[in-house]
């Protein structure tokens, strides 16, 4: 019996099973708020005829934009066959399918007829370019999980599934035609995104004929950098968690300072700035600059202080837990300037007591995996060292100069 406890409790510490506890709150709340949605019409998000665009189409928009990572990388393995670029072109197949995914997922709430969402497919308005947009997001998701699938057929759950296995390995021959396809579809739709806002002669600022070409460009940066610094950060952590159990260097202790000061920093910075924008006054002078200035300072003195710091690695879960204890008190601070929260005076509106609750389990969910960390770390730390033997090190060499012939090859 004890030992069953001290395996559920093991489970329940694991950080795995802290974000699955957010995903679970999160797609309840997103149910719920989906649901308010559809019953009451877009009034409760507070869009009105004269702001027609809030929050959601500037998520809208960046998922899109940052999702541009896919068709870049997929252009240059499969079409330009750069083979090196491969995983990342895997990295960002993913990531694109999430921002894509998501979008569709908010546009189909925001449209406010969702079961008319096939209208565009059959209805055709060419003389519209959001009619153009919506046609080539539709085409380029369906791409994306056509790209997905043979990465999901790899799987380990598909062990047993030979005949998908082999479906995705077929597929994945098609995978040149596929990125054609889709970097054409993207390109497309980067560009109308961009001609959407070209087309205001109201907006002076918006109103030239180079906005799809920025956008384009915007959004090949945009993605690439996503890609990059998702798989910089998660490939950092994982090689040198290996190798620091090895030996340690000073580009080991420099590179793994800086994995940590931004990584766990960024968040740091996040919550100061959310922080501080619930404190300073609406109207004081000069506000957002002092955000900029105060989150760029925090994250700066977090890479500096990861790089001369002795235990990097309880950067992690100090960092994770500093966050959330600072996003703790947000909801709270925000009833001094709007009474419509979670925790205001006045008449609740849904889109701010929905801001609130998002951002108090954020809070939860990130000292819950800063505990987690915790016992991982001091729990590996108590865990008796082996010394590596010589046939993994002159295998790990073997490695390292086969990968350096094939560069240089």
């Amino acid at each position: 019996m004890a030992t069953v406890q001290m395996a559920a409790r093991h489970r329940l510490a694991h950080p795995l099973a802290w974000w699955l506890a957010l995903l679970i709150a999160m797609i309840a709340a997103g149910i719920v708020g989906g649901a308010c949605t559809l019953l009451n019409g877009l009034q409760v998000t507070g869009l009105n005829d004269r702001v027609p665009w809030g929050l959601w189409i500037t998520h809208d928009l960046s998922a899109i934009a940052l999702g541009a990572g896919a068709f870049t990388f997929s252009a240059a393995v499969y079409l330009f066959r750069i083979k090196r670029l491969e995983p990342l072109a895997r990295a960002a197949v993913l990531v694109g399918f999430l921002g894509y995914t998501s979008a569709m997922l908010a546009l189909l709430l925001d449209i406010g007829r969702p079961d008319r969402f096939w209208h565009p497919l059959v209805y055709w308005n060419v003389h519209s370019v959001l009619w153009e947009i919506t046609l080539c997001v539709i085409l380029y998701s369906t791409v994306l999980v056509l790209e997905m699938l043979p990465m999901v057929f790899d799987s380990r759950f598909f062990d047993r599934r030979p005949r998908l296995r082999a479906f995705g390995h077929k597929l994945h021959r098609l995978t040149p035609i596929l990125a054609v396809v889709g970097m054409g579809l993207s390109l497309l739709h980067q560009s109308s995104l961009g001609a959407t806002y070209g087309v205001l002669s109201g907006r002076a600022i918006w109103f030239k004929p180079s906005l799809p070409i920025m956008f384009i460009l915007s959004a090949v940066m945009g993605g690439v950098g996503l890609t990059l610094l998702a798989t910089i950060l998660t490939g950092n952590w994982v090689w040198l968690s290996r190798r620091e159990a090895r030996r340690e260097s000073p580009g080991n202790i420099v590179l793994s300072g800086l994995t940590v000061g931004v990584g766990a920093g960024t968040l740091v910075a996040t919550a100061v700035l959310f922080l501080l924008s619930r404190l300073l006054p609406f109207g004081v002078q000069g506000r957002g600059r002092a955000e900029e200035i105060v989150f760029i300072s925090v994250l700066g003195f977090s890479v500096v202080w990861a790089c001369v710091v002795e235990n990097r690695r309880a950067l992690w879960w100090q960092g994770l837990g500093l966050a959330g204890v600072l996003l703790l008190p947000v909801p709270w601070l925000a009833a001094r300037w709007s009474p419509a929260g979670l925790f205001g005076s006045g008449p609740s509106v849904p889109a701010v007591v929905g801001v609130d609750m998002a951002i108090l389990l954020c809070a939860l969910l990130l000292c819950g995996v800063a505990f987690a960390l915790r016992r991982a770390f001091v729990r590996t730390a108590n865990a008796p060292v082996t010394e590596p033997s010589g046939e993994e090190d002159v295998a790990e060499r073997s490695v390292v100069l086969a990968s350096a012939g094939a560069r240089d090859a």
